[in-house]
């Protein structure tokens, strides 16, 4: 196997298991010197231990004081940080709606996703700019578009879609790119009776069609989302920057940038503005 990552210093922020654990591997394979994380420190320890040559920062990342410390190990061990992997998540609490879901719950859910993904570009971007160069991937869902149901989880994985836009627009100038893959793998998160019933119950409202619904129960392994990572933080990807990938078993996709379609218009110089009946006629 060719390793295109020789010589680069990567952090992977929840590496500790499923999909992080996965990239993590795959990326020391290709030749990367890593840094695990994990909020757990008896597991964190125990990846960097299966991990040739990797080693442990664990706590979490949400914590500013503990993002930088993770930053800063990275460099002081490697003399660089060239790749920043966020794959830290837990998920929404089971039955969580808009209906029931308290607002410490909700908080908790958007520091876990948005608040992790923050803390860690904050503190590795100016070490990238300095340096001329690096890699961010943050780690969006489907969630995001709603079809899963929840709140914070949805919330928190568009939040870091638009953070990981606005990262790559700023930083392009510097030579550090930034993107987000959106997996489908099968982890503790999309396993179990209570997921299960969870997916079933969303594909029984109509939430879910029947080909997400037969996907979200079969996922594949986290070893087939890996190499969509490590692509995006090699150079095989230099012009590769504000891209939101789908990585879901043997299937590759991208969500296209978002742009606006015209509805109606007319000038605000010599026109009133719309009635309330006329934008109804307009948007079905």
């Amino acid at each position: 196997m060719s390793r295109p990552l020789a010589g680069r210093a990567a952090v992977v922020v929840g590496g500790t298991r499923g999909v992080g654990l996965a990239v993590a591997e795959l990326l020391t394979t290709l030749g990367a010197r890593v840094v695990v994380n994990g909020r757990d420190p008896a597991a964190a320890h125990e990846a960097a231990q299966r991990i040739p040559g990797a080693l442990a920062h664990p706590g979490s990342p949400a914590d500013p004081a503990v993002a930088d410390a993770l930053i800063d190990t990275c460099v002081r061990e490697f003399g660089r940080i060239d790749i920043l992997i966020n794959c830290a998540g837990t998920a929404e609490p089971q039955g969580s709606s808009i209906l029931n879901v308290t607002s410490a719950q909700f908080r908790a859910l958007l520091d876990a996703h948005l608040g992790t993904t923050f803390e860690t570009c904050r503190a590795a971007a100016p070490v990238m700019v300095a340096q001329g160069g690096g890699a961010i991937v943050n780690t969006g869902s489907f969630a995001f578009l709603g079809d899963y149901g929840g709140t914070g989880y949805p919330a928190g994985k568009g939040a870091v879609n638009s953070l990981t836009l606005a990262i790559a627009a700023e930083l392009a100038e510097h030579g550090v790119r930034a993107n987000v893959v959106c997996p489908g793998a099968k982890t503790r998160l999309s396993t179990g009776p209570e997921y299960e019933s969870h997916i079933t119950e969303l594909n029984r409202r109509g939430l879910l069609d029947d080909v997400s619904f037969q996907g979200a129960l079969d996922a594949a392994p986290p070893e087939y989302v890996a190499p969509t990572y490590a692509y995006l933080a090699s150079d095989l990807a230099t012009q590769v920057t504000g891209q939101i990938l789908i990585a879901a078993g043997g299937f590759v996709g991208r969500f296209e940038r978002q742009t606006p379609s015209l509805v109606a218009y007319r000038g605000h110089d010599d026109e009133p503005p719309w009635t309330v009946e006329e934008i109804a006629a307009q948007v079905r």
